[in-house]
């Protein structure tokens, strides 16, 4: 009896689980550069005397689709996206680097470039610092140029350049702020083969329809689990009044 109570109990927590983790793709899909996520299961034996047929349901893994999002045309000249694989480094305030697919970039009141986050875009020498009274261009291979709103016109001055990275998807981890970093820890190195599309920023990548599809099934699911419960309950307490009956 006890078997069914284990895997119906840890099914149904690891369900929920995974209903949590669908919930969140569906509340960032229309969140700029996100990428979903997909929770898979295994069954791991109980290891312990007296119990080698009891198996516990386990969260195998949390896995990152890398897949891409779809493409949006904004004409804004700080909206970039990367076209295809790669991503924007960014420098965080411990002097690490983390990398995000979310091109929609600001100018803070410093003049320093950086993302809607508040995290400065990394450069080739560092962070990338826009003069006052400039208006913005960014190349394809991430140059940043400035053309002077002033003075001179169509004079175009090359002030720096966004460090795009393409590392192996597999040695990369999301961390709880949404960015991704190298599992080591160590920053990943330019690739200048990554380019991006200027005046465009890249959607969510999570299909709205398969979420909802996935998250009725899981809620079924968890349904299913807690009758099995019920169900292992009755059976103990009718097996119970058998016993009575017989003694």
């Amino acid at each position: 009896m006890d078997r069914l109570i284990y895997t119906a109990m840890t099914g149904a927590k690891h369900v929920f689980m995974q209903q949590a983790g669908t919930a969140n793709n569906l509340a960032n899909a229309s969140t700029i550069g996100f990428k979903s996520q997909e929770h898979r299961f295994r069954a791991v034996p109980i290891q312990g005397e007296g119990m080698p047929t009891r198996a516990f349901v386990v969260d195998a893994s949390v896995s990152d689709v890398m897949d891409q999002g779809p493409l949006m045309f904004t004409g804004r000249n700080l909206d970039v996206a990367v076209n295809g694989k790669g991503w924007i480094a960014v420098q965080l305030p411990d002097g690490s680097e983390a990398y995000t697919r979310a091109g929609s970039l600001d100018v803070d009141v410093t003049g320093q470039l950086q993302t809607k986050g508040g995290y400065a875009v990394a450069g080739d020498g560092g962070p990338i610092n826009i003069p006052p009274d400039n208006n913005i261009e960014i190349a394809p291979d991430g140059t940043v140029s400035v053309v002077p709103t002033f003075g001179t016109p169509n004079i175009s001055n090359a002030i720096g350049r966004i460090k795009l990275v393409n590392p192996p998807e597999a040695d990369m981890v999301r961390g709880a702020d949404g960015l991704f970093r190298m599992r080591d820890g160590q920053p990943a190195p330019a690739n200048e083969q990554v380019k991006l599309a200027a005046g465009t920023l890249e959607g969510s990548n999570v299909n709205v329809t398969d979420a909802m599809v996935n998250l009725i099934s899981l809620s079924r699911q968890f349904e299913m689990q807690v009758k099995m419960l019920q169900t292992a309950d009755t059976n103990a307490q009718r097996a119970d009044q058998l016993l009575s009956m017989s003694s």
